[in-house]
């Protein structure tokens, strides 16, 4: 549970603003998850994207052409929500499935060169949004934040990757 979705965004301001959180370190994980993830979700919709598409661009990308459930295995989203994406991608021409020529039941979803191009674009998007969030680290700084987030265990009920995954 996110306690910030639960509170006005003004009181979460108001007491990060009077360091009411400053000795909590998970509420100012979450505080600041918050603001990047705003600034994410900005950066995809200024190209045209919600970040769930984004992410399915991002997989296909990464790991070329797929079986439509093993896609849904990767990403871990319910098969209704992957469907509804995978249309709105094939509308605008980013992605496309086709059915499979060795099992006409099996879909094979591909990235096309719009959507390549477009991953380029998000991935450049989120770059300057991650410069503006890190501006005051330093590189080291940044690879110790990165590498105490990896370490943050999650719980059995959190949406997680795997080493499989």
């Amino acid at each position: 549970m996110n306690v910030f979705n639960y509170m006005p965004w003004s009181i979460v301001c108001c007491l990060y603003d009077r360091c009411v959180l400053s000795n909590r370190p998970g509420l100012v994980l979450a505080y600041s998850g918050q603001i990047a993830n705003g600034r994410i979700k900005k950066a995809m919709a200024a190209h045209g994207l919600k970040p769930g598409h984004g992410g399915v661009l991002m997989q296909l990308a990464d790991k070329g052409a797929m079986g439509q459930q093993a896609l849904v295995e990767e990403l871990g989203l319910d098969p209704s929500v992957l469907v509804t994406i995978l249309n709105d991608l094939e509308n605008d021409g980013l992605a496309e499935r086709r059915r499979d020529p060795a099992d006409r039941r099996r879909h094979i979803v591909e990235i096309r060169d719009r959507g390549t191009e477009l991953v380029g674009e998000i991935h450049r998007a989120v770059a300057a949004v991650e410069a503006e969030l890190f501006a005051d680290l330093n590189a080291d700084e940044l690879d110790t934040l990165q590498g105490l987030l990896e370490r943050i265990r999650p719980g059995t009920d959190d949406g997680t990757c795997t080493e499989d995954h």
